[in-house]
């Protein structure tokens, strides 16, 4: 029986996530670093797997460099949801390639540094990372309220990954190092798992985005913490969701939401977290599921029919953030208040 290294199972894995996610069927923009993440990892996969599983020493000299280039393509798939406007794309490729070619030339003229280079990168593009959002969910201003909370803890749990990355870089040098291949070879099959967990958070992240692609963000400085201004940004705010029931849009986002607004995204994710304790995305989900509690109570409309009608995209978020905002599910919701929507807005209390 011919024998199968575990790196070639998980770089499978890998190419049934990529094709799951690739063929999504809607009208989001493809975040396209992401989707090149996950098939770079697949073929790093298989490249460790000819490395351990069959001593084919060649694929040496190739798989550093394609680790270098997985901790740029989470950057790049995380700055896509982050960042707008336009950016000197040729002079950031240029930047975001410089890791990988560094790491060919040490593995051309100083192999004994490749190591070191590898860790360096992951914990450096893993802080960059973290750096991004270091507004917590809401520095997710083009991910859609729906999803904005799982997308940040993925993306938070891909940066920590990067880290586990570079000390399991760090123990596989130091059992070569030692003399113990064998070790070092169970070390880096295990590590693989990691690799799928990175790309598979990496995914859902992907999944998540929904990135227009011509409108600009109101540009303003955020001045500092006013309560009068606070409460005029909310009342602004409050109307668009009561008045023009903009939380039925799926597609909402901060970004979008400042448009409408007329004020700038920053200020709006200030200003709730400041007088609401809470964030953007949790304050939008608040409005979905205060309709969804009305149409519970009112209509005989299935859950499945409220939750896209209440502007949820997906049953796993509609069910955990109405948890959360009412401490019970839709169904147990529906049987005890038939016809008697008592649920109150967030915003009026």
């Amino acid at each position: 029986m011919p024998f199968v290294p575990l790196p070639f199972v998980v770089a499978l894995l890998l190419f049934i996530l990529l094709w799951v996610v690739a063929r999504r069927e809607d009208d989001a923009a493809p975040n396209l670093p992401l989707l090149s993440l996950i098939l770079l990892a697949a073929l790093q996969s298989v490249l460790t797997g000819l490395r351990w599983g069959y001593d084919l020493r060649a694929v040496g000299y190739i798989a550093p460099a394609s680790a270098a280039i997985m901790p740029s393509l989470l950057y790049a798939g995380v700055s896509r949801l982050v960042r707008t406007g336009h950016r000197r794309w040729p002079a950031l490729l240029m930047l975001h390639a410089a890791p990988a070619a560094i790491v060919m030339l040490l593995v051309i003229v100083r192999r004994d540094a490749v190591d070191v280079a590898l860790v360096a990168i992951d914990f450096i593009y893993a802080a960059a990372i973290l750096w991004l959002l270091r507004s917590g969910a809401d520095g997710l201003r083009l991910a859609p309220f729906d999803g904005a909370v799982p997308a940040y803890r993925a993306i938070i749990a891909a940066a920590s990954a990067l880290c586990l990355s570079a000390l399991v870089d760090m123990l596989v040098s130091f059992e070569l190092a030692s003399g113990h291949d064998d070790r070092a070879a169970t070390i880096i099959g295990i590590a693989n798992l990691f690799i799928l967990v990175i790309v598979g958070v990496a995914a859902a992240a992907a999944s998540q985005s929904h990135i227009p692609g011509t409108l600009a963000d109101p540009i303003g400085q955020l001045s500092p913490p006013d309560d009068g201004e606070d409460a005029d940004t909310i009342a602004r705010v409050n109307e668009l969701m009561q008045e023009k029931k903009l939380y039925r849009d799926a597609n909402l986002n901060l970004n979008r939401l400042a448009r409408r607004a007329g004020i700038p995204a920053r200020q709006i994710s200030a200003a709730i977290n400041r007088a609401m304790a809470r964030n953007v995305s949790q304050y939008v989900n608040e409005h979905r599921v205060a309709e969804a509690c009305r149409l519970l109570g009112e209509t005989g409309q299935s859950v499945t029919e409220i939750m896209f009608a209440a502007g949820f995209q997906t049953k796993s978020n509609f069910n955990r953030e109405f948890r959360r905002v009412t401490g019970t599910t839709p169904l147990a919701w529906r049987e005890k208040n038939t016809r008697a929507p008592s649920f109150a807005s967030p915003v009026s209390s």
